[in-house]
């Protein structure tokens, strides 16, 4: 079997994976990928608040304000804000934390941002992701769901 063969037969597993699971996972993968766009995005701008620029607004109040307080520890423990530097709010670490990812390599970058997705993804489905299952999951939705609207 080539290779081109397996991923073709990859995909369509997790797509019929995905399609199996509840709505609330695939909300939760949605988030994770929709978030991380907007961090991959998000240029300095005007806004007092991050946090309302990169969390879509149709999201949940309650899962707004748990992401609100899970995004800073998320970029915290990849380490994309010095451990010298306090941040005195979520909204300045996410600053940080986005101009560093700004200075890396795209590769690396790209790394950083389907980590945060995967995670982002965890917290959003209430522990109903799985690390491994979300590394497949969000992969597959933004490569096949997400870049095939845009």
């Amino acid at each position: 079997m080539s290779i081109k063969n397996f991923v073709v037969k990859l995909w369509t597993n997790i797509k019929l994976l995905f399609g199996n699971f509840p709505a609330s996972v695939k909300s939760a993968v949605y988030l994770g990928v929709v978030i991380t766009e907007n961090i991959k995005l998000f240029v300095d701008s005007p806004m007092a608040d991050i946090c309302t620029a990169i969390i879509p607004g149709q999201t949940d109040d309650r899962l707004k304000d748990l992401l609100r307080t899970a995004l800073p520890k998320i970029v915290t423990s990849l380490k994309l804000i010095d451990n010298s530097i306090v941040a005195t709010t979520p909204q300045q670490a996410l600053k940080i934390a986005v101009l560093n990812l700004q200075t890396l390599d795209n590769n690396i970058k790209n790394a950083f941002l389907h980590t945060i997705a995967v995670m982002v993804s965890e917290i959003a489905s209430d522990g109903k992701l799985s690390w491994s299952d979300g590394i497949y999951l969000v992969e597959w939705y933004y490569q096949q769901q997400f870049k095939a609207k845009k």
